[in-house]
């Protein structure tokens, strides 16, 4: 349940850039946003191409 919640949590991504310390903070920041996509990116292309290998096989 924690987990979800998480989720749903809207994090201000402009307010932590506006007050960061330093550019290192910012990069931080941005590569900490987008990690999860890229990570559900690569997940879905790792099922795909599994079904897709298991079902050229049968």
């Amino acid at each position: 349940m924690n987990l979800f919640v998480a989720f749903l949590n809207q994090v201000d991504i402009e307010e932590k850039i506006q007050s960061a310390p330093d550019k290192g903070y910012e990069i931080g920041v941005f590569i900490g946003s987008m990690l999860p996509f890229v990570v559900l990116v690569l997940l879905a292309y790792f099922i795909y191409r599994y079904n897709k290998n298991r079902i050229n096989k049968e």
